[in-house]
C-alpha cells in the first residue's frame, strides 16, 4: 500500500501541483523512476529527465517547475525534501540486533548502557562507558577509558583509540581510525626522536566519520570534530585540530597540525591545508586546492595555491589560453626578425 502525494506534500513541507490521490510507493533516482515512484531534481544538471522520467512525481525547486510534465511538489530545498521522504519510507535503511555477541570481549569497569549490541570479535578495554543503544559493529576496537553516547554506531573494524570520547548519535563508518598519534617529532640534528602523544579526541554530538578516515590525537590538549560536523572517506585530520560545528569535508583532503577550522565551513575533496592556519566561519574552499594561508571568513577560495575564487577562475581562463598566446608570439619573433633583417639591409646600402 502507498501513500498519497498531497500527504507526502505536507510531509516535507512543499506545494502540491498537480493529483495528490496518485499513491507513492517508492523513491528512486530520476533516470531510473518508475510508476508509482517519487524522484527529485535539486541540480540544473539533471534537467533534462524532467521531460522523459517515468516517475509518477518528481521533487524541484520552484524554477524547475515549469519543467516538470507531471504532478510536482515544490520546495526551496529538494535534496532536504528527499531526507524526509527516504527516511519516511525506508527508515535509517540498517537494524542491528541487541545484545553482547559471544565472541566479544570486554573487560572490566565496562559500563554498558541499555539495549546496546556488541557484534563477533569485537573488543571493549578496560573502564569504557557507552551509552544506551550503542551499536558497536564485528572486529571494532575500543581502547581503555574510551566514552560512547546514546545512538552511536561504530560500523565493522572501526578502531578508537584509549581515551577517546565520542558523543551521541555519532555515526563512523568501517576502517576510521579515531585518536591514533599525531605526527610530532623532535629532531636533535642527527636523528627525529618520538614526542609522546598524550592528549585525545573529541567527536561532538551527530557527528559523522566516514570509512578509512583518520583522526590524530592531540599532541597535548584535544582535536575536536564539532557538533554535527560530516567528514567524508579517506580524510586525514591531523593533532590539535578543531572543525566547527555543521561543517563538510569531501573526501581526500588532508588538514595538518594545530589548524582551526571554523563553523558551518564547505571543503571540497582532494584539499591540502597546512597546520597551524585558521579558517573561518562559513568559509568554502573548492576541491584539489592547496591552502598555506589562513581563510577569513565567508571567503571562498580555491586553486593552488588557493586564492580568492574569482581570482583563480580568472588564472584559469588565462592559463587555457597559453597555447593560443604562444603561436602570436612566435608569429610575432618572426616579423620582429624579419623587419630587423630588412633594416640591416637598408643600414648597409
Amino acid at each position: 500500500m502507498g501513500t498519497r502525494l498531497d500527504e507526502i506534500a505536507r510531509l516535507v513541507g512543499g506545494r502540491l501541483v498537480g493529483d495528490g490521490e496518485i499513491e507513492i510507493r517508492s523513491v528512486a533516482p530520476i533516470e531510473e523512476a518508475g510508476e508509482a515512484s517519487i524522484s527529485f531534481v535539486a541540480n540544473r544538471r539533471y534537467r533534462r529527465f524532467l521531460s522523459t522520467t517515468k516517475a509518477s512525481a518528481v521533487m524541484v525547486p520552484p524554477e524547475l517547475e515549469q519543467d516538470a510534465v507531471g504532478p510536482c511538489i515544490v520546495s526551496p530545498n529538494p535534496y532536504l525534501c528527499l531526507q524526509k521522504v527516504v527516511r519516511f519510507f525506508y527508515g535509517d535503511g540498517v537494524s542491528f540486533p541487541k545484545g553482547v555477541h559471544e565472541t566479544a570481549v570486554v573487560g572490566t569497569g565496562v559500563r554498558l548502557g541499555t539495549d546496546v549490541y556488541l557484534g563477533p570479535y569485537a573488543v571493549i578495554e578496560d573502564d569504557c562507558e557507552l551509552g544506551d543503544e550503542v551499536v558497536v559493529g564485528a572486529g571494532c576496537f575500543l581502547g581503555k577509558g574510551s566514552r560512547i553516547g546514546d545512538h552511536t554506531i561504530l560500523y565493522p573494524h572501526v578502531t578508537v583509540y584509549h581515551g577517546t570520547e565520542i558523543g551521541r548519535a555519532v555515526i563512523v563508518h568501517s576502517g576510521a581510525v579515531i585518536g591514533s598519534d599525531g605526527f610530532g617529532f623532535a629532531f636533535d640534528g642527527k636523528k627525529y626522536h618520538k614526542i609522546p602523544q598524550v592528549g585525545k579526541v573529541i567527536l561532538e554530538d551527530e557527528v559523522e566519520i566516514g570509512a578509512n578516515t583518520a583522526i590524530d590525537r592531540a599532541a597535548l590538549g584535544v582535536t575536536r570534530i564539532g557538533r554535527g560536523a560530516k567528514i567524508d572517506n579517506l580524510v586525514q585530520i591531523g593533532h590539535n585540530v578543531t572543525v566547527g560545528a555543521h561543517t563538510v569535508i569531501a573526501g581526500q583532503t588532508g588538514i595538518s597540525g594545530s589548524t582551526k577550522i571554523g563553523k558551518r565551513v564547505q571543503i571540497g575533496g582532494q584539499v591540502g591545508l597546512a597546520g597551524h592556519l585558521v579558517v573561518g566561519d562559513r568559509a568554502r574552499i573548492g576541491a584539489q586546492a592547496g591552502v598555506s594561508k589562513s581563510v577569513p571568513e565567508g571567503t571562498v577560495v580555491s586553486g593552488y595555491p588557493a586564492r580568492p575564487h574569482r581570482e583563480e577562475i580568472r588564472i584559469e581562463a588565462a592559463q587555457a589560453r597559453l597555447p593560443e598566446l604562444l603561436k602570436i608570439v612566435k608569429e610575432q619573433g618572426k616579423r620582429i626578425e624579419a623587419l630587423e633583417k630588412k633594416l640591416k639591409q637598408r643600414n648597409k646600402k
